[in-house]
């Protein structure tokens, strides 16, 4: 970006002055020229700089939203899978989770080791959100933060099996869960963000 020499960083009066919805008030600099990151900045008529205060309302009124998101899921980063270490699930947990990590993902031999996990299952699924289980109508109850929970979930499993593999996650649990075609794609390409 292409500083102007009198920008200045915003003050310690507009961190702590309450919120106004002017925050040209309280930064100048961004009143009077565009913030263009190409070409020159140059001194803006005032519809322009009407036109950046509305501007500048949405950028702010789309970070508190997103800010909302980021602390939704570091509070679920924090506490995922924490019914696993307890019980009625540690038990059986601690049984068969070495066997898991050996078998196939969706293997026949998988599918027999997760039916045998049964009681625990039932009550993780029902604390865990990020599990399309824990749904009546499966993954098409589940929000944004559930499906980013869940794709991270499926992502770290990979690495506990000697043969662990996203994609082929994907693709099995897209037969599993009946996750639409469009979904399934969101999470290749999510992938790709791993690789």
């Amino acid at each position: 970006m292409k500083h102007l020499p009198d920008r200045k960083a915003p003050t310690a009066e507009y961190w702590s002055a309450p919120s106004t919805g002017n925050y040209f008030d309280l930064y100048p600099p961004a009143r009077a020229y565009s913030l263009s990151i190409v070409g020159d900045a140059r001194v803006l008529t005032k519809d322009e700089q009407a036109t950046n205060f509305e501007t500048m309302l949405h950028i702010q009124k789309v970070q508190h939203f997103i800010n909302r998101i980021i602390h939704d899921l570091m509070r679920r980063g924090e506490e995922h899978d924490h019914s696993k270490l307890a019980h009625p699930e540690v038990a059986l947990f601690t049984e068969f989770t070495p066997r898991l990590a050996a078998s196939t993902y969706g293997s026949e031999e998988y599918e027999n080791f997760r039916k045998s996990l049964g009681p625990a299952l039932a009550h993780h699924y029902a604390h865990n959100r990020h599990h399309p289980e824990h749904f009546k109508h499966g993954i098409e109850d589940m929000n944004l933060v559930d499906l980013i929970e869940m794709f991270c979930d499926w992502k770290a499993a990979t690495l506990r099996h000697n043969d662990g593999n996203i994609r082929k996650s994907i693709e099995k649990n897209a037969e599993r869960f009946h996750i639409s075609p469009q979904l399934i794609r969101i999470l290749e390409n999510t992938a790709d963000l791993f690789e």
